[in-house]
């Protein structure tokens, strides 16, 4: 007998896929005796739920696909008698019988109703109503540190593919320029969350066409970057680096026919100084000057050490004694991206295009070369690593702290529980 719940459907096709229901003296609606030869494979697009199984209903084996509902009267719900891609349905597999079913030609599809252990209906509404920092929190000290271990490649591809269509979807509106698509995924990485669509802003407004053009003059990538981001018509008068700017971008505006984007649209409210826009932008101008055609040149890096030095850059030196236009700051140290931000871009940026990339362009090697750099670099350090480490996960490089971070964001924030190895090992226990 079922547990007293309404158990939503992923959890009845867990139950399905896993052959954890009771599989003893099955019987169809209709009485026929009814044996499970395969349940078949999950179907993830549209259709039913899995397809390729195999049944033996009194003396016939039948192949086919197969419905899962929690309710049978769902399948009149959902309109699945009228719809011929149904009519391939060997069995109905339900919770709850409260009606027979059909094809569209009217004749009947056999119903099972399915029965499975209590406490795996008990184990799960457990972890759906948790309110706990993970839903397992309260029991994790039974899972055993290895099973996370043996997990973590998984989660890193799952956290790497995640970002795919992303990727893919601006490289289409890019042309399939990857150097463009990268240069602008690379800026609104810069912008971290607070900054991220000024950023993105600003280098679609400024193609890196254009930027190539000037690369091996420093200032004039500044101008043409904080002229297009609006920054330099907040202020009429300043000091003489600003007022060169200025000068240079209004040259470059109209040779290029500029649009800039709006400069309210910058964030500088309770930032660090170190990670105000302007700081940032100097940065990006500096990466950008300091390599040509950036994700070409990343494509041949395969030493950590150096592509690590093509985002450790140092801002001009106006921004040793500046955090903003026409404000002096006591020097403290130079503006550069330090060792934790490279490593961040790298993390966030690099590996998740060469990843896709050596996808797209089936490169088994750069793939490989993406979890290689992943297993280099140390671990981050973030509010959800700690708390995992607190539960005494710790994270030894980048790669266990990009699949944990997956896991909380993913997994447990979302409570696919079913979905997750530690999940399914407490559903069982």
């Amino acid at each position: 007998m079922n547990a007293p719940f309404n158990m939503p459907e992923e959890f009845l096709h867990y139950i399905w896929e896993n052959r954890l229901f009771h599989s003893a003296d099955l019987k169809t609606d209709s009485g026929e005796k009814l044996v499970i030869i395969d349940q078949g494979k999950r179907n993830i697009d549209a259709g039913p739920d899995f397809f390729n199984a195999k049944v033996k209903i009194g003396e016939t084996i039948w192949a086919g696909n197969i419905e899962i509902h929690q309710k049978a009267s769902d399948w009149q719900k959902h309109g699945h008698q009228k719809d011929k891609a149904y009519d391939n349905v060997i069995l109905h597999v339900v919770e709850v019988l409260d009606t027979g079913v059909s094809r569209t030609d009217g004749n009947p599809i056999p119903t099972l109703q399915i029965e499975y252990p209590e406490k795996l209906a008990a184990n799960y509404q457990h972890l759906l109503n948790a309110q706990t920092w993970i839903p397992c929190e309260d029991q994790f000290h039974k899972i055993d540190p290895v099973l996370l271990q043996l997990g973590f490649n998984r989660l890193m591809i799952d956290r790497l593919e995640s970002k795919t269509g992303e990727i893919l979807s601006k490289l289409e509106q890019n042309n399939n320029d990857w150097n463009e698509t990268f240069y602008q995924v690379l800026a609104r990485y810069l912008g971290f969350k607070v900054n991220a669509l000024p950023f993105e802003l600003l280098a679609k407004s400024l193609p890196i066409s254009i930027l190539a053009k000037h690369k091996n003059n420093q200032f004039q990538l500044e101008a043409l970057m904080f002229g297009n981001s609006g920054l330099l018509n907040i202020q009429l008068l300043g000091d003489d680096y600003y007022i060169r700017l200025r000068e240079e971008y209004s040259f470059l505006y109209k040779k290029y026919k500029l649009k800039p984007i709006e400069g309210h649209l910058w964030k500088f409210l309770r930032l660090r100084p170190v990670n105000f826009p302007t700081v940032r932008i100097a940065q990006l101008a500096a990466i950008v000057h300091g390599s040509e055609a950036l994700f070409s040149k990343i494509l041949e890096v395969d030493n950590l050490k150096t592509l690590l030095g093509l985002f450790k850059v140092k801002a001009s030196d106006y921004w040793d004694t500046h955090y903003n236009f026409n404000k002096s700051s006591k020097r403290k140290v130079t503006k550069e991206v330090g060792n934790t931000s490279a490593q961040l871009l790298i993390i966030n940026v690099v590996i998740p295009f060469l990843f896709v990339y050596g996808e797209r362009q089936n490169k088994t090697a750069l793939k490989n070369r993406a979890l290689d750099f992943l297993e280099q670099l140390p671990a981050e350090k973030n509010s959800i690593i700690e708390k995992w480490s607190g539960l005494g996960i710790h994270a030894r490089s980048a790669f266990e702290s990009q699949a944990l971070l997956q896991l909380k964001n993913n997994y447990c924030e979302t409570k696919k529980c079913l979905n997750c190895q530690i999940g399914a090992k407490l559903l069982t226990s």
